[in-house]
């Protein structure tokens, strides 16, 4: 009897998987609508909270950790650091799409700007809706003179999140020397 239900037990688990994972790419879906398509600001501004929410959480808890660790130590300016704990994040977690990006921020501070746009190619294949890695890739494209570019993934950005902030003016930037390169 205990071997049935152990049995039964291991065909409900993928089940239970499944449905989980069905009813968080319905959640995202319903979110990235109310993301573009939203009128009310507190309302956009949630949903934005619980997008980035579900993308950590793609992660286990002790990638999220590791994560954790590489972003304080971006954000001290110790990117080798960063990189290394990001390393390890992915050992843990290589389908989520936020430690792909935030080691591509890590590998760009070091100005290795050609490694960084194939984790934001990761990135963005394992979540094309990643408005956070576009916005990078268009800093990057940007960076590295780009103009075309970095205007074609900041639209693309801003397709998915109207209200991106910073977003409308960074995109009439790129786009004044995007036509000043087409000239």
């Amino acid at each position: 009897m205990k071997r049935r239900a152990a049995l039964l037990l291991g065909l409900a688990l993928p089940s239970a998987a499944l449905a989980q994972g069905a009813s968080r790419t319905a959640e995202m879906d319903q979110l990235f609508s109310l993301l573009r398509d939203g009128q009310d600001a507190a309302q956009i501004a949630l949903a934005e909270a619980r997008i980035r929410q579900l993308w950590l959480e793609a992660a286990s808890p002790a990638a999220r950790l590791l994560m954790q660790r590489g972003t304080r130590n971006l954000n001290a300016r110790l990117p080798e650091e960063a990189i290394e704990d990001f390393d390890a994040a992915l050992t843990l977690a290589p389908n989520a799409a936020s430690v792909w990006h935030l080691r591509a921020e890590a590998l760009g501070a070091l100005g290795q700007t050609q490694e960084a746009a194939r984790d934001l190619a990761e990135a963005l294949r394992l979540e094309p809706r990643h408005f956070i890695a576009l916005q990078s890739l268009s800093r990057l494209q940007a960076e590295a003179g780009d103009a075309a570019g970095a205007v074609r993934s900041l639209e693309a950005a801003i397709a998915l999140y109207p209200a991106l902030p910073g977003g409308a003016e960074a995109l009439r930037r790129l786009k004044t020397a995007s036509e000043g390169q087409a000239l």
